[in-house]
């Protein structure tokens, strides 16, 4: 193999398209009038890069973990580690670079408090990828609580106190999708008949629409409760409650996606790839933008 293909094998391993999960930490400087403070900018790009260096070592060391399982998946096969690709010896070398770097930011940075977070985020998720995993419901608890911390970061890092609603609706919207990611790991098995995951004694097809359901209701009451709260429009005005169109539209979209065509295994590729969720999406944020930064 190439040097120039062993090294896009390693950018694949370290799933740096997962990084756009970490737009989360941009949040709370967006929902509290500093996104467009220069000020700020230099700690939040620092900040984003140190947990994208961090997140992609669990990602790795998951996947070390993980290749028996993944050679079982009818994708998850084509991970350099699963595929053979990518040895050990590479995994854990790369995994010993990305935590390096992330360290050295993190220090440069020097803001104790993201540095705390980040180290809970890092326990939390060797913990999760050598045992807890496999234990069903606790892992979508898990998945939930690293987007919670993502914006626990964000907020230190933006030198901002963040709101109950923030973090609410951060982790109900979390739950949301991990439970849509587990309904497609149990698609994959029944059509399959290989389980990838331990955890999938716990989850049925039953279950999970259910769950699903649930979750998807409470993210849309969450948020309308959020847009009318006096907190909010005190704040942001009483023209919040428009935005709730586009959070409406995107929960049935994403329940369209999971229940109609089965292809909700990678919230972020969903993300990614799917047009019409990229334009709610937009929506969403240029509604907001202009309710928050234009007074509209």
């Amino acid at each position: 193999m190439t040097l120039t293909n062993q090294f896009k094998q390693y950018l694949k391993l370290i799933r740096y398209g997962q990084w756009s999960k970490n737009l989360f930490i941009l949040l709370p400087a967006f929902f509290s009038f500093k996104i467009l403070d220069a000020s700020i900018h230099t700690d939040l790009i620092v900040t984003f890069f140190a947990f994208s260096f961090l997140a992609s070592a669990v990602y790795v060391f998951n996947d070390i973990l993980d290749i028996e399982n993944d050679q079982l998946h009818p994708t998850k096969k084509l991970r350099p580690l699963a595929a053979g690709l990518v040895n050990k010896t590479e995994g854990y070398f790369l995994i010993a670079v990305l935590l390096s770097l992330s360290c050295l930011l993190f220090l440069w940075q020097n803001k104790p408090e993201i540095m705390l977070v980040a180290a809970l985020y890092l326990v939390q998720n060797f913990f999760y990828c050598i045992k807890l995993k496999h234990v069903s419901l606790l892992d979508v608890m898990i998945i939930a609580t690293g987007f919670v911390l993502r914006i626990l970061i964000g907020g230190y890092a933006a030198d901002v106190k963040l709101s109950h609603w923030i973090i609410l609706m951060t982790l109900v919207l979390a739950i949301f999708l991990a439970l849509a990611k587990r309904r497609d790991d149990v698609f994959v098995y029944l059509n399959t008949n290989q389980k990838s995951r331990k955890n999938l004694d716990g989850y049925n097809m039953e279950f999970l629409n259910v769950a699903l359901t649930i979750m998807s209701t409470v993210v849309i009451v969450c948020y309308l409760m959020y847009c009318t709260s006096p907190d909010i429009t005190s704040r942001f005005g009483h023209n919040t409650y428009l935005t709730s169109f586009f959070v409406i539209l995107g929960v049935l979209r994403y329940l369209q996606l999971t229940f109609v065509w089965m292809i909700t295994g990678s919230p972020t590729k969903v993300f990614l790839t799917n047009r019409f969720l990229q334009l709610i999406l937009l929506g969403w944020v240029l509604s907001f933008f202009l309710i928050i930064y234009i007074e509209v």
